[in-house]
């Protein structure tokens, strides 16, 4: 009996180890297998920003599609490409909800015909806030809800997106001669988009809205007597200084704006949970390198205009005043429609709570500077 028991023992031990040995191929097999899945599985994106292959602006797209690429080890590509590739810079959502596309950096601002709350989220009113506090509203004051419902119930689009990169105020524009009064912005034809456009109109502006690659040569044949685009960077390389030396800076027909991502959204749906975090962080960490780029490359670019013969001025009071008591005007109007007045309402309890407090908080940063640095 013990002499049974004994065999029967070895041969359990030995299925034991048998088995064992077998679990554990499999298991090392479970462990290579997903490599092997990931890189079958790998998904390639085209992705078009709305920006000239020179500008600034395609350069933070390519930042953004840096930082997908690297984190995604290889499961997710983005393959960047400049406006006019796939579609015009105003034709890049349609791409996108058509699928010749499958992702564009731009700004909320290009699809106003849409739905005029839609440049509420890129030429929103100058409620006195800064762009970081805007993008401070769509991250924790219900702005990207308000996005979500305006994009996916409201116009029904098959999108998703994310707004991202704080864009500094953004100048007056280029202009024949320096800007004195409201009166010399009155029957002009004036280069800008969004509600931008409507509070220019209300100025007494003949307004043309086009992209950012076509405003220079349009001011060349004298489509346009004067145009703004956004900042020294871009109008730079964008050859503004070649058409036009007067440079009008402070503004509020745009004080406060950011880009906008956007995906298919069943394209983006089907990614596993761990890339559509990435996206998401990938914006938000192009969201900050931005602001600290923007920070050095502006300030660099306006001295080189300046160097070459550009004669920079600030807009003078007069013209900021006229373009507030436009402001009234347009949003009165436009809040007519519920869902505009629903964002709006929402901003201007943001700003309210948050520029209060940061005004409150804040030391006056004039008078430092003016002690260190003013002659």
């Amino acid at each position: 009996m013990t002499k049974t028991r004994k065999v029967t023992d070895v041969n359990s031990r030995r299925a034991f180890l048998k088995s064992g040995a077998v679990a554990a191929a499999a298991g090392a097999a479970s462990l290579a297998m997903p490599n092997v899945a990931r890189a079958q599985d790998a998904v390639t994106f085209k992705f078009q920003s709305t920006w000239p292959a020179k500008d600034i602006f395609h350069e933070y797209a390519a930042d953004f599609v840096a930082r997908v690429n690297e984190m995604a080890g290889g499961r997710l590509k983005l393959e960047l490409l400049a406006a006019g590739s796939v579609a015009k810079a105003f034709e890049v959502q349609d791409a996108v909800l058509a699928g010749t596309l499958d992702g564009g950096h731009g700004v909320c601002a290009y699809w106003y015909g849409k739905h005029k709350a839609y440049s509420l989220f890129g030429t929103p009113p100058a409620w006195g806030w800064r762009a970081n506090q805007m993008v401070g509203w769509m991250k924790y004051g219900g702005g990207q809800e308000l996005y979500d419902e305006l994009v996916q119930q409201v116009l029904g689009l098959n999108l998703v997106g994310f707004l991202t990169g704080p864009m500094p105020t953004q100048p007056l524009g280029w202009f024949k001669k320096e800007v004195t009064s409201p009166d010399d912005l009155k029957g002009i034809k004036y280069r800008t988009v969004g509600l931008s456009a409507d509070l220019f109109k209300e100025m007494g502006s003949a307004v043309t809205i086009m992209g950012g690659g076509e405003i220079v040569p349009a001011m060349d044949r004298g489509l346009l007597d004067a145009a703004e685009f956004n900042n020294p960077s871009s109008d730079k390389l964008l050859g503004f200084a070649d058409v036009s030396k007067d440079y009008m800076v402070q503004s509020y027909h745009q004080a406060a704006e950011c880009f906008e991502i956007i995906f298919n959204k069943a394209k983006y749906d089907a990614l596993a949970p761990e890339l559509q975090a990435v996206i998401k962080y990938s914006a938000e960490a192009s969201s900050a390198d931005m602001s600290w780029k923007a920070m050095d490359r502006y300030a660099s670019d306006l001295e080189a205009l300046k160097a070459a013969g550009v004669r920079v001025h600030r807009t003078p009071d007069s013209v900021l005043q006229a373009q507030l008591a436009a402001w009234d005007t347009v949003i009165a109007a436009q809040s007519a429609e519920p869902f505009f007045a629903k964002v709006v309402e929402s901003q201007k309890t943001w700003v309210k709570r948050v520029v209060g407090t940061e005004f409150e908080l804040e030391v006056e940063q004039n008078m430092a500077f003016d002690h260190f640095f003013k002659a």
